[in-house]
């Protein structure tokens, strides 16, 4: 069996932050084996990920590598194209790539071949001096982000984002995360809504704002949106957990118990495994408790 490799192995292998696994897992760039509520490496995934490390350290936005994929596939006629399989190369800020079976150089964006990469003229590196596009401020407030002493840095760049791209969802889960961290519930809550309002039927947005509003007090509303992000994401064992929570502290101990068993069907080795098995064993004990003895009537 190929060798798989954990998160924390690839950001040691890479030095690749975990936030910034997922974000290129949830733009497709990246497919690990999801399994026990943990993602596992392929070789060839590291073999992307260099490239996309790569492609990313020249300022080129993850976001604009997932566009230029995502044209060619729809170019060439290619189900799903997977970054190893492909030579991708910066020029002059945009993407171009060698497409499979080809010799030549193509730019999916421009939608046209260009020269062979030995025939470039050593200028073609050259970068404009405009100000920096909404994808790569995002990519700046990623980093921002991987340090607690950097966290306003991050909130304050996610906000800059916002303003040139209002409707980018990502920016507004990640405004929310770097409030949320920062101990700042109310801000961390209106970012998340507004995710939501954005896109009603982003599973993240509502898991964020369900989480958040559990721990400020609002059952109801957080129960509700949990709901709906376990509807979208049924395998997502985080998800079951901070439901279960929240059944828990409206009360409601049946229900509390369906999520702690459907975590532990998603992630029998998850993180919080040992704390679902030890919260089933304690209402199973409660269920078990001796019925009373009915009264009898004396013959």
């Amino acid at each position: 069996m190929a060798q798989r490799y954990t998160r924390r192995e690839v950001g040691r292998i890479l030095g690749l932050d975990a936030r910034c696994l997922r974000y290129w897992e949830r733009l497709r760039l990246i497919h690990p084996l999801a399994k026990w509520g943990e993602r596992f490496y392929s070789f060839s995934d590291l073999v992307a990920l260099r490239s996309i490390q790569r492609l990313t350290a020249n300022r080129i936005p993850a976001r604009r590598l997932r566009r230029a994929i995502g044209l060619l596939e729809e170019q060439f006629g290619a189900s799903r194209l997977r970054i190893e399989e492909l030579s991708l190369v910066e020029q002059g800020g945009e993407i171009v790539v060698t497409p499979p079976g080809s010799a030549r150089p193509f730019n999916p964006i421009k939608r046209q071949w260009v020269f062979p990469f030995d025939a470039m003229p050593g200028e073609a590196k050259l970068r404009s001096m405009s100000g920096r596009s909404a994808e790569q401020l995002f990519e700046t407030a990623l980093r921002w982000e991987a340090c607690a002493d950097t966290l306003p840095q991050a909130a304050e760049t996610y906000r800059r984002v916002i303003c040139l791209a209002p409707d980018w969802i990502e920016a507004y889960i990640n405004l929310g995360v770097a409030h949320y961290q920062m101990g700042q519930l109310e801000q961390a809550r209106e970012a998340f809504r507004t995710a939501v309002q954005l896109d009603p039927t982003n599973g993240i947005s509502r898991y964020n704002l369900g989480c958040v509003l559990e721990e400020t007090g609002e059952l109801d509303e957080a129960i509700d949106h949990l709901r709906e992000a376990a509807r979208m994401m049924p395998a997502h064992s985080d998800v079951r957990f901070n439901l279960a929570l929240a059944y828990e502290k409206r009360g409601e101990r049946k229900l509390a118990r369906e999520q702690w068993a459907l975590y532990l069907r998603y992630a029998p080795y998850g993180p919080w495994a040992d704390q679902a098995r030890a919260r089933l064993k304690q209402s199973s004990s409660h269920r078990k408790r001796p019925a009373p003895i009915p009264f009898r009537r004396p013959r």
